[in-house]
Protein backbone atom coordinates (compact mmCIF):
# COMPACT_ATOMS: atom_id res chain seq x y z
CA UNK A 1 0.00 0.00 0.00
CA UNK A 2 0.96 3.71 -0.22
CA UNK A 3 0.47 5.95 1.62
CA UNK A 4 2.70 9.35 2.29
CA UNK A 5 5.73 9.74 3.97
CA UNK A 6 5.82 10.95 7.54
CA UNK A 7 9.04 13.32 8.33
CA UNK A 8 10.78 10.15 10.43
CA UNK A 9 10.37 7.85 7.20
CA UNK A 10 12.29 10.81 5.43
CA UNK A 11 15.25 11.77 7.64
CA UNK A 12 18.96 10.96 6.61
CA UNK A 13 21.29 11.18 9.33
CA UNK A 14 24.77 12.83 8.20
CA UNK A 15 26.62 9.26 7.99
CA UNK A 16 24.50 7.90 5.62
CA UNK A 17 25.81 10.66 3.57
CA UNK A 18 29.16 9.68 4.01
CA UNK A 19 28.36 6.41 3.72
CA UNK A 20 27.31 7.34 0.19
CA UNK A 21 30.14 9.17 -0.69
CA UNK A 22 32.19 6.12 -0.13
CA UNK A 23 30.39 4.19 -1.90
CA UNK A 24 30.11 6.08 -4.82
CA UNK A 25 34.02 6.61 -4.69
CA UNK A 26 34.14 2.95 -5.28
CA UNK A 27 31.89 2.21 -7.95
CA UNK A 28 33.53 6.06 -9.65
CA UNK A 29 37.29 4.32 -9.74
CA UNK A 30 35.33 1.14 -11.32
CA UNK A 31 33.30 2.82 -13.84
CA UNK A 32 36.04 5.30 -14.91
CA UNK A 33 39.33 2.52 -15.82
CA UNK A 34 35.79 1.16 -18.22
CA UNK A 35 36.45 3.55 -20.43
CA UNK A 36 39.36 5.65 -19.55
CA UNK A 37 41.77 2.53 -20.68
CA UNK A 38 40.22 3.15 -24.59
CA UNK A 39 42.00 6.35 -24.61
CA UNK A 40 45.24 4.37 -23.95
CA UNK A 41 45.03 2.03 -26.34
CA UNK A 42 47.55 3.56 -29.27
CA UNK A 43 49.58 4.96 -26.77
CA UNK A 44 50.03 0.94 -25.91
CA UNK A 45 50.16 -0.29 -29.17
CA UNK A 46 52.96 2.20 -29.69
CA UNK A 47 55.06 1.28 -26.37
CA UNK A 48 54.37 -2.81 -26.93
CA UNK A 49 54.98 -2.40 -30.83
CA UNK A 50 56.41 -6.16 -30.74
CA UNK A 51 53.18 -7.34 -29.96
CA UNK A 52 49.66 -7.57 -32.34
CA UNK A 53 46.75 -5.75 -32.16
CA UNK A 54 44.77 -9.13 -31.18
CA UNK A 55 47.14 -9.63 -28.40
CA UNK A 56 47.04 -6.20 -26.81
CA UNK A 57 43.24 -6.41 -27.25
CA UNK A 58 43.20 -8.65 -24.45
CA UNK A 59 43.94 -5.63 -21.75
CA UNK A 60 40.20 -4.29 -22.68
CA UNK A 61 38.91 -7.97 -23.28
CA UNK A 62 40.12 -9.70 -20.16
CA UNK A 63 38.48 -6.92 -17.77
CA UNK A 64 35.40 -7.11 -19.80
CA UNK A 65 34.96 -10.95 -19.49
CA UNK A 66 36.29 -11.53 -16.36
CA UNK A 67 34.20 -8.44 -14.25
CA UNK A 68 30.99 -9.66 -15.98
CA UNK A 69 31.27 -13.41 -15.11
CA UNK A 70 32.01 -12.91 -11.76
CA UNK A 71 29.40 -9.96 -10.83
CA UNK A 72 26.61 -12.23 -9.28
CA UNK A 73 28.86 -14.31 -7.65
CA UNK A 74 30.69 -11.92 -5.66
CA UNK A 75 27.19 -10.07 -4.74
CA UNK A 76 25.91 -13.30 -3.06
CA UNK A 77 29.31 -13.97 -1.88
CA UNK A 78 29.02 -10.04 -0.71
CA UNK A 79 25.43 -10.69 1.20
CA UNK A 80 26.50 -14.00 2.89
CA UNK A 81 29.49 -13.03 4.35
CA UNK A 82 29.16 -9.19 5.08
CA UNK A 83 29.02 -6.57 2.36
CA UNK A 84 31.94 -3.90 3.97
CA UNK A 85 34.45 -6.97 3.98
CA UNK A 86 34.08 -7.71 0.09
CA UNK A 87 34.05 -4.07 -0.48
CA UNK A 88 37.32 -2.98 1.17
CA UNK A 89 38.64 -6.35 -0.26
CA UNK A 90 37.70 -5.11 -3.17
CA UNK A 91 39.35 -1.91 -3.14
CA UNK A 92 42.48 -3.61 -1.88
CA UNK A 93 42.64 -6.03 -4.97
CA UNK A 94 41.69 -3.40 -7.41
CA UNK A 95 44.40 -1.18 -6.35
CA UNK A 96 46.95 -3.26 -6.18
CA UNK A 97 46.26 -4.59 -9.64
CA UNK A 98 45.97 -1.19 -10.64
CA UNK A 99 49.77 -0.82 -9.67
CA UNK A 100 50.61 -4.12 -11.40
CA UNK A 101 49.25 -3.35 -14.77
CA UNK A 102 51.37 0.01 -14.74
CA UNK A 103 54.61 -1.78 -13.94
CA UNK A 104 53.46 -4.56 -16.29
CA UNK A 105 56.64 -4.42 -18.53
CA UNK A 106 54.77 -7.04 -21.58
CA UNK A 107 51.51 -7.49 -22.65
CA UNK A 108 50.95 -11.00 -21.27
CA UNK A 109 51.44 -9.72 -17.73
CA UNK A 110 49.78 -6.45 -18.52
CA UNK A 111 46.72 -8.80 -19.53
CA UNK A 112 47.24 -10.99 -16.10
CA UNK A 113 47.20 -7.51 -13.77
CA UNK A 114 43.89 -6.52 -15.89
CA UNK A 115 42.09 -9.73 -14.82
CA UNK A 116 42.94 -9.51 -11.25
CA UNK A 117 41.86 -5.61 -11.59
CA UNK A 118 38.83 -7.08 -12.90
CA UNK A 119 37.86 -9.49 -9.39
CA UNK A 120 38.22 -6.61 -7.29
CA UNK A 121 35.97 -4.25 -9.41
CA UNK A 122 33.57 -7.64 -9.39
CA UNK A 123 34.09 -7.63 -5.20
CA UNK A 124 33.46 -4.29 -4.67
CA UNK A 125 30.71 -3.18 -7.22
CA UNK A 126 27.81 -5.26 -5.58
CA UNK A 127 28.70 -4.53 -1.97
CA UNK A 128 29.08 -1.09 -2.24
CA UNK A 129 25.18 -0.51 -3.39
CA UNK A 130 24.65 -3.63 -0.81
CA UNK A 131 26.29 -1.13 2.35
CA UNK A 132 24.42 1.82 0.85
CA UNK A 133 20.65 0.65 0.91
CA UNK A 134 20.21 -0.30 4.53
CA UNK A 135 21.56 3.25 5.49
CA UNK A 136 18.77 5.42 3.73
CA UNK A 137 14.83 5.33 4.19
CA UNK A 138 13.13 3.71 1.54
CA UNK A 139 11.41 6.79 0.97
CA UNK A 140 14.66 8.56 0.40
CA UNK A 141 16.60 5.71 -1.59
CA UNK A 142 16.04 6.37 -5.38
CA UNK A 143 17.69 9.45 -4.53
CA UNK A 144 20.58 8.09 -2.45
CA UNK A 145 21.09 4.96 -5.41
CA UNK A 146 20.47 7.32 -8.57
CA UNK A 147 23.31 9.37 -6.93
CA UNK A 148 25.30 6.30 -6.57
CA UNK A 149 24.69 5.55 -10.19
CA UNK A 150 25.38 8.69 -12.05
CA UNK A 151 28.65 8.45 -10.46
CA UNK A 152 29.51 5.26 -12.51
CA UNK A 153 27.94 6.57 -15.17
CA UNK A 154 29.62 10.38 -15.02
CA UNK A 155 32.94 8.00 -14.50
CA UNK A 156 32.25 6.07 -17.49
CA UNK A 157 31.58 8.80 -19.84
CA UNK A 158 34.25 11.27 -18.14
CA UNK A 159 36.85 8.61 -18.56
CA UNK A 160 38.12 9.49 -22.17
CA UNK A 161 38.41 13.13 -21.23
CA UNK A 162 40.91 11.93 -17.81
CA UNK A 163 42.50 9.34 -20.15
CA UNK A 164 43.43 11.84 -22.87
CA UNK A 165 44.85 14.38 -19.90
CA UNK A 166 46.99 11.35 -18.88
CA UNK A 167 48.52 10.07 -22.35
CA UNK A 168 48.97 13.51 -23.30
CA UNK A 169 50.43 14.19 -20.08
CA UNK A 170 52.21 11.85 -17.64
CA UNK A 171 51.77 9.05 -19.78
CA UNK A 172 49.29 5.61 -20.77
CA UNK A 173 50.70 3.82 -17.34
CA UNK A 174 49.20 6.91 -15.22
CA UNK A 175 45.86 5.78 -16.56
CA UNK A 176 46.24 2.67 -14.03
CA UNK A 177 48.71 4.44 -11.52
CA UNK A 178 45.75 7.14 -11.00
CA UNK A 179 43.44 4.65 -9.30
CA UNK A 180 45.90 3.55 -6.53
CA UNK A 181 45.89 7.24 -3.92
CA UNK A 182 41.53 7.13 -5.12
CA UNK A 183 41.52 3.74 -3.56
CA UNK A 184 43.58 3.77 -0.45
CA UNK A 185 41.53 7.21 0.39
CA UNK A 186 38.67 5.15 -0.38
CA UNK A 187 39.58 2.19 2.14
CA UNK A 188 40.57 4.84 4.92
CA UNK A 189 37.35 6.52 4.71
CA UNK A 190 35.44 3.45 4.70
CA UNK A 191 37.46 1.80 7.30
CA UNK A 192 36.01 4.37 9.75
CA UNK A 193 32.82 5.29 8.19
CA UNK A 194 31.13 1.96 6.81
CA UNK A 195 29.38 -0.49 9.02
CA UNK A 196 28.90 -4.27 8.47
CA UNK A 197 26.43 -5.38 6.74
CA UNK A 198 24.96 -8.71 5.85
CA UNK A 199 21.84 -10.34 4.56
CA UNK A 200 20.77 -14.32 5.50
CA UNK A 201 23.76 -16.14 5.89
CA UNK A 202 24.42 -18.80 3.77
CA UNK A 203 22.65 -22.05 5.29
CA UNK A 204 23.75 -25.95 4.75
CA UNK A 205 26.07 -26.89 1.52
CA UNK A 206 27.03 -23.65 -0.24
CA UNK A 207 25.99 -23.63 -4.06
CA UNK A 208 29.33 -24.45 -5.25
CA UNK A 209 27.24 -26.01 -8.37
CA UNK A 210 25.69 -22.48 -8.81
CA UNK A 211 28.35 -21.04 -8.44
CA UNK A 212 30.40 -22.43 -11.73
CA UNK A 213 27.01 -21.97 -13.55
CA UNK A 214 26.41 -18.01 -13.34
CA UNK A 215 30.36 -17.67 -13.97
CA UNK A 216 30.31 -19.65 -16.86
CA UNK A 217 27.09 -18.23 -18.35
CA UNK A 218 28.00 -14.63 -17.76
CA UNK A 219 31.32 -15.14 -18.53
CA UNK A 220 30.71 -17.22 -22.12
CA UNK A 221 28.07 -14.30 -23.02
CA UNK A 222 30.58 -11.65 -22.25
CA UNK A 223 33.47 -14.06 -24.30
CA UNK A 224 31.25 -14.18 -27.40
CA UNK A 225 30.08 -10.33 -27.60
CA UNK A 226 33.80 -8.89 -26.82
CA UNK A 227 35.34 -11.79 -29.75
CA UNK A 228 32.71 -11.24 -32.01
CA UNK A 229 33.97 -9.26 -34.21
CA UNK A 230 38.06 -10.40 -34.04
CA UNK A 231 36.97 -14.04 -33.98
CA UNK A 232 34.12 -13.53 -36.69
CA UNK A 233 30.15 -13.98 -35.48
CA UNK A 234 29.83 -17.12 -37.24
CA UNK A 235 33.18 -18.77 -35.92
CA UNK A 236 32.82 -22.03 -33.99
CA UNK A 237 34.63 -20.07 -31.13
CA UNK A 238 32.05 -17.71 -30.76
CA UNK A 239 28.99 -19.89 -31.96
CA UNK A 240 30.14 -22.32 -29.24
CA UNK A 241 29.64 -19.74 -26.71
CA UNK A 242 27.00 -18.49 -27.07
CA UNK A 243 25.20 -22.20 -27.49
CA UNK A 244 26.97 -23.35 -24.75
CA UNK A 245 25.17 -20.28 -22.37
CA UNK A 246 22.08 -20.93 -23.73
CA UNK A 247 22.07 -24.58 -22.71
CA UNK A 248 23.40 -23.91 -19.00
CA UNK A 249 20.84 -20.69 -18.53
CA UNK A 250 17.83 -23.27 -17.94
CA UNK A 251 20.23 -25.43 -15.79
CA UNK A 252 21.01 -22.55 -13.85
CA UNK A 253 17.87 -21.58 -13.12
CA UNK A 254 16.24 -25.13 -12.28
CA UNK A 255 19.32 -25.12 -9.53
CA UNK A 256 18.36 -21.94 -8.55
CA UNK A 257 14.87 -22.54 -7.92
CA UNK A 258 15.79 -25.43 -6.02
CA UNK A 259 18.81 -24.40 -4.07
CA UNK A 260 17.66 -23.08 -0.52
CA UNK A 261 20.50 -20.50 -0.75
CA UNK A 262 21.26 -20.18 -4.78
CA UNK A 263 23.74 -17.83 -5.82
CA UNK A 264 21.49 -16.06 -8.53
CA UNK A 265 18.32 -15.01 -6.92
CA UNK A 266 16.44 -15.74 -9.86
CA UNK A 267 12.82 -14.99 -7.78
CA UNK A 268 14.01 -11.68 -8.14
CA UNK A 269 12.27 -11.27 -11.71
CA UNK A 270 8.78 -11.94 -10.87
CA UNK A 271 9.27 -8.28 -9.30
CA UNK A 272 8.18 -6.43 -11.89
CA UNK A 273 10.27 -3.04 -11.28
CA UNK A 274 13.10 -5.39 -10.53
CA UNK A 275 12.89 -7.50 -14.09
CA UNK A 276 11.79 -4.21 -16.10
CA UNK A 277 14.90 -2.04 -14.76
CA UNK A 278 17.43 -4.60 -15.32
CA UNK A 279 15.77 -5.12 -19.03
CA UNK A 280 16.64 -1.06 -19.07
CA UNK A 281 19.69 -1.19 -17.47
CA UNK A 282 21.39 -3.56 -20.38
CA UNK A 283 19.52 -1.69 -23.16
CA UNK A 284 20.43 2.01 -21.97
CA UNK A 285 24.06 0.55 -21.36
CA UNK A 286 23.99 -0.85 -24.63
CA UNK A 287 23.46 2.67 -25.77
CA UNK A 288 25.38 4.65 -23.10
CA UNK A 289 28.61 2.45 -23.77
CA UNK A 290 27.98 2.27 -27.88
CA UNK A 291 27.69 5.88 -28.00
CA UNK A 292 30.67 7.09 -26.14
CA UNK A 293 32.76 5.16 -28.14
CA UNK A 294 31.37 6.39 -31.49
CA UNK A 295 31.64 10.22 -30.58
CA UNK A 296 35.49 9.24 -29.80
CA UNK A 297 35.57 7.65 -32.75
CA UNK A 298 33.98 10.05 -35.10
CA UNK A 299 35.69 13.45 -33.68
CA UNK A 300 39.08 12.04 -34.06
CA UNK A 301 38.47 10.31 -37.24
CA UNK A 302 36.09 12.46 -39.48
CA UNK A 303 37.10 15.83 -37.99
CA UNK A 304 40.34 15.10 -36.89
CA UNK A 305 40.28 16.06 -33.55
CA UNK A 306 43.64 15.25 -31.63
CA UNK A 307 42.77 13.33 -28.54
CA UNK A 308 42.92 15.71 -26.32
CA UNK A 309 40.93 18.39 -28.03
CA UNK A 310 38.12 15.54 -28.18
CA UNK A 311 38.78 14.54 -24.40
CA UNK A 312 37.40 18.46 -23.84
CA UNK A 313 34.82 18.30 -26.71
CA UNK A 314 32.55 15.33 -25.11
CA UNK A 315 33.40 16.95 -21.32
CA UNK A 316 29.68 18.40 -21.33
CA UNK A 317 28.28 15.37 -21.39
CA UNK A 318 29.62 13.87 -18.09
CA UNK A 319 29.59 17.61 -16.31
CA UNK A 320 25.27 17.43 -17.36
CA UNK A 321 24.85 14.12 -15.75
CA UNK A 322 26.58 14.75 -12.58
CA UNK A 323 24.30 17.87 -12.05
CA UNK A 324 21.10 16.57 -13.43
CA UNK A 325 21.35 13.14 -11.45
CA UNK A 326 21.01 14.32 -7.73
CA UNK A 327 17.24 16.34 -9.49
CA UNK A 328 16.46 12.57 -11.21
CA UNK A 329 16.54 11.11 -7.64
CA UNK A 330 14.27 13.54 -6.18
CA UNK A 331 11.83 13.70 -9.03
CA UNK A 332 11.82 9.45 -8.98
CA UNK A 333 11.02 9.43 -5.22
CA UNK A 334 8.39 11.68 -5.38
CA UNK A 335 6.30 10.73 -8.76
CA UNK A 336 7.47 7.36 -9.42
CA UNK A 337 10.49 5.96 -11.95
CA UNK A 338 8.56 5.71 -15.33
CA UNK A 339 8.32 10.11 -15.57
CA UNK A 340 12.45 10.27 -14.70
CA UNK A 341 13.56 6.94 -17.23
CA UNK A 342 11.16 7.44 -19.76
CA UNK A 343 12.04 11.00 -20.44
CA UNK A 344 15.66 10.48 -20.23
CA UNK A 345 15.73 7.42 -22.34
CA UNK A 346 13.75 9.56 -25.20
CA UNK A 347 16.42 12.42 -24.75
CA UNK A 348 19.14 9.52 -25.79
CA UNK A 349 17.01 8.78 -28.73
CA UNK A 350 16.50 12.63 -29.45
CA UNK A 351 20.88 13.01 -29.23
CA UNK A 352 21.52 10.46 -31.34
CA UNK A 353 19.18 11.78 -34.31
CA UNK A 354 20.25 15.10 -33.67
CA UNK A 355 24.35 13.33 -34.13
CA UNK A 356 22.82 11.27 -37.24
CA UNK A 357 21.62 14.17 -38.92
CA UNK A 358 23.17 17.46 -38.34
CA UNK A 359 26.80 16.24 -38.54
CA UNK A 360 29.01 16.68 -41.31
CA UNK A 361 32.63 16.19 -42.15
CA UNK A 362 33.16 20.13 -41.38
CA UNK A 363 33.75 20.44 -38.13
CA UNK A 364 31.27 22.65 -36.35
CA UNK A 365 31.21 21.74 -32.09
CA UNK A 366 29.15 24.20 -31.59
CA UNK A 367 25.96 24.00 -34.05
CA UNK A 368 26.41 20.68 -34.72
CA UNK A 369 28.01 18.68 -31.58
CA UNK A 370 27.07 20.30 -28.29
CA UNK A 371 23.32 20.54 -29.00
CA UNK A 372 23.81 16.67 -29.29
CA UNK A 373 25.77 15.94 -26.18
CA UNK A 374 23.44 18.74 -24.05
CA UNK A 375 20.59 16.22 -24.81
CA UNK A 376 22.81 12.98 -24.03
CA UNK A 377 24.16 14.45 -20.49
CA UNK A 378 20.33 15.03 -19.58
CA UNK A 379 19.63 11.30 -20.90
CA UNK A 380 22.50 9.79 -18.72
CA UNK A 381 21.61 11.63 -15.64
CA UNK A 382 17.84 10.75 -15.73
CA UNK A 383 17.87 7.14 -17.26
CA UNK A 384 21.12 5.90 -15.67
CA UNK A 385 20.62 6.94 -12.25
CA UNK A 386 16.64 6.09 -11.96
CA UNK A 387 17.41 2.61 -13.50
CA UNK A 388 19.41 1.77 -10.64
CA UNK A 389 17.33 3.08 -7.99
CA UNK A 390 14.24 1.18 -9.68
CA UNK A 391 16.32 -2.21 -9.48
CA UNK A 392 17.13 -1.57 -5.92
CA UNK A 393 13.83 -0.63 -4.82
CA UNK A 394 12.40 -3.98 -5.42
CA UNK A 395 14.78 -5.52 -3.41
CA UNK A 396 14.68 -7.25 -0.15
CA UNK A 397 17.12 -6.63 2.49
CA UNK A 398 18.74 -10.30 1.98
CA UNK A 399 19.43 -9.83 -1.30
CA UNK A 400 20.62 -6.16 -1.44
CA UNK A 401 24.28 -6.54 -2.86
CA UNK A 402 23.57 -9.83 -5.27
CA UNK A 403 20.49 -7.84 -6.62
CA UNK A 404 22.93 -5.13 -7.13
CA UNK A 405 25.33 -7.33 -8.98
CA UNK A 406 22.32 -8.28 -11.37
CA UNK A 407 21.91 -5.13 -12.49
CA UNK A 408 26.09 -4.43 -12.51
CA UNK A 409 26.07 -7.29 -14.44
CA UNK A 410 22.89 -5.93 -16.90
CA UNK A 411 24.89 -2.90 -17.28
CA UNK A 412 28.25 -5.03 -18.16
CA UNK A 413 26.76 -6.66 -20.91
CA UNK A 414 24.91 -4.04 -22.31
CA UNK A 415 27.82 -2.04 -22.93
CA UNK A 416 30.03 -5.34 -24.62
CA UNK A 417 27.07 -6.02 -26.68
CA UNK A 418 26.61 -1.97 -27.76
CA UNK A 419 30.21 -1.94 -28.16
CA UNK A 420 30.29 -5.17 -30.49
CA UNK A 421 27.06 -3.84 -32.66
CA UNK A 422 28.51 -0.60 -32.84
CA UNK A 423 31.92 -1.92 -34.20
CA UNK A 424 29.88 -4.42 -36.53
CA UNK A 425 27.53 -1.28 -38.13
CA UNK A 426 30.38 0.64 -38.28
CA UNK A 427 32.90 -1.61 -39.81
CA UNK A 428 35.90 -0.67 -42.02
CA UNK A 429 33.98 2.10 -44.73
CA UNK A 430 35.74 4.00 -47.61
CA UNK A 431 36.53 7.20 -47.21
CA UNK A 432 33.67 8.60 -48.62
CA UNK A 433 31.67 6.23 -46.85
CA UNK A 434 32.93 7.18 -43.43
CA UNK A 435 30.43 9.70 -42.47
CA UNK A 436 27.16 7.54 -43.53
CA UNK A 437 28.72 5.14 -41.30
CA UNK A 438 28.92 6.63 -38.47
CA UNK A 439 25.13 7.96 -39.25
CA UNK A 440 24.24 4.44 -39.38
CA UNK A 441 25.83 4.03 -36.08
CA UNK A 442 23.88 6.88 -34.04
CA UNK A 443 20.90 5.66 -35.61
CA UNK A 444 21.58 1.69 -33.92
CA UNK A 445 21.92 3.34 -31.09
CA UNK A 446 18.79 5.64 -30.73
CA UNK A 447 16.97 2.41 -31.78
CA UNK A 448 18.20 1.10 -28.58
CA UNK A 449 17.20 3.56 -26.70
CA UNK A 450 14.25 3.73 -27.56
CA UNK A 451 13.71 -0.12 -26.89
CA UNK A 452 14.59 1.15 -23.21
CA UNK A 453 12.23 3.68 -23.13
CA UNK A 454 9.43 1.48 -24.52
CA UNK A 455 10.10 -1.29 -22.07
CA UNK A 456 10.39 0.93 -19.01
CA UNK A 457 6.90 2.10 -19.65
CA UNK A 458 6.24 -0.57 -17.33
CA UNK A 459 8.03 0.60 -14.38
CA UNK A 460 5.95 1.66 -11.41
CA UNK A 461 6.49 4.21 -8.70
CA UNK A 462 8.37 3.32 -5.40
CA UNK A 463 7.59 1.97 -2.88
CA UNK A 464 6.87 4.21 0.43
CA UNK A 465 6.21 2.51 3.73
CA UNK A 466 3.20 3.36 5.70
CA UNK A 467 3.48 5.31 8.70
Amino acid sequence: MTATATPDALAVDRRAWQVLGVSAAGVFVVFLDATVVNIAFPAMSADFSGSTRAQLSWVLNAYAVVFGALLVTAGRLADARGRKLLFLLGLGVFAVASALCGLAPSVPLLVAARAVQAVGAALLVPASLGLLLPEFPAARRATAVGLWGAAGAVAAAAGPTLGALLVEGPGWRWVFWINVPFCALAVLAGRRVLRESAGTPVTGRPDVVGVLLVTAVFGLLSLGLVQGEQWGWASGRVVGSFVLAAVLTPVLVVRALRHPSPVLPVRLFAVRTFSVATAGTLLFGAAFFAMILANVLFLTSVWDYSVLRTAVAVLPSPLLAAVTAPLAGRLADRYGFRVVVVPGALSMVAAQAWFATRTTADASWLTDFLPGSVLAGLAIGFAFSALGAAGAQALPPAAFAVGAAVGATARQLGAVLGVAVLVAVLGEPAPAQVLAAFHRSWTAIGVAALACAVVCLALGRPRVPTA
